[in-house]
């Protein structure tokens, strides 16, 4: 990828560029200084397969084979994070760097079923997590948004019970939007229209948003239209496939948070030239570029 690195000018102009993010795992920032920082404060035993130092663990983060590849490290990361200080703490460093970075706004996933069916309440996650956006927006000046992502491998059921203990959190605002995520195959929308018809019928102001056309071909990026209501969609790789489905997305003004070096990072392609990045700016197709 040397060969679209940028110039020191316009590099610096880059950097000064107030930003904001639209695509953001909280939980995929566990740097693994915090990682391991975290399991010894927790006395958590790592899989044995699991890289045992910092560096050894960053250099296995730089060379996923796949999207599998990294949700595999990606659960097992999640596994260091017990009590509310470790939420919190996780959050907060997210947010320091962003704020380094000259990002101004953050709206930022988390995954709560990753951690109940640990046996961490809900409770403890989006209090973490709260409390270290309203401690950024102090700290920093910085606006902060949480989204609630369902994980699509786990059943429906699963994500309407998800819903119903985190329905307070809806109610007063702590939580602003609704996603999907983790393995998109073979996983399709169509399997969580229970629960996106729940958040719209009980919670209308919450924004709706879901994980598609990455893994999946543009049907997915569709039928989240079609059948979950989506006002944006993350990823959004393949509507670049269907020439009605860009028109629709142009039209309709409908996002793409699009993750560039995620995508060549879990082998989606193999450099971002192969990106339609100009092709969704010569269709007027709106796209926000973001981390991962």
């Amino acid at each position: 990828m040397a060969q679209y690195q940028c110039t020191e000018h316009v590099k610096s102009f880059l950097t000064e560029l107030p930003k904001c993010e639209h695509h953001l795992h909280l939980e995929g920032t566990l740097e693994p200084s915090l990682l391991f920082e975290l399991a010894e404060r927790n006395n958590v035993s790592l899989p044995n397969h699991f890289p045992p130092t910092v560096e050894a663990c960053n250099e296995r983060y730089a060379n996923f084979a796949d999207l599998q590849d990294f949700l595999d490290h990606y659960y097992i990361g999640m596994s260091v994070l017990i009590k509310e200080d470790d939420f919190y703490d996780l959050a907060m460093e997210y947010f320091s760097r962003a704020h380094k970075d000259g990002c101004l706004h953050s709206e930022v996933f988390f995954d709560p079923q990753g951690h109940v069916e640990r046996g961490i309440s809900v409770d403890v996650v989006v209090q973490g997590f709260d409390r270290a956006c309203k401690d950024a927006n102090a700290k920093f000046g910085t606006t902060n948004k949480l989204i609630m992502c369902l994980l699509r491998h786990l059943p429906a059921a699963s994500g309407i019970e998800t819903i119903d203990s985190t329905a307070k959190y809806f109610e007063n605002g702590t939580i602003h939007g609704l996603g999907l995520d983790s393995a998109e195959k073979p996983f399709p929308p169509e399997l969580f229209t229970e629960c996106y018809g729940l958040i719209k019928s009980k919670f209308p102001q919450v924004g709706l948003t879901a994980h598609a056309g990455e893994e999946g071909d543009h049907t997915y990026v569709s039928n989240s239209l079609d059948l979950l209501n989506v006002s944006r969609i993350d990823h959004g790789v393949n509507s670049k496939n269907d020439e009605q489905l860009m028109k629709r997305l142009a039209e309709g003004r409908i996002m793409l948070s699009m993750c560039p070096l995620s995508n060549v990072k879990l082998q989606v392609v193999k450099d971002v030239s192969e990106l339609p990045i100009a092709l969704f700016l010569e269709n007027d197709v709106p796209f926000s570029i973001n981390v991962r």
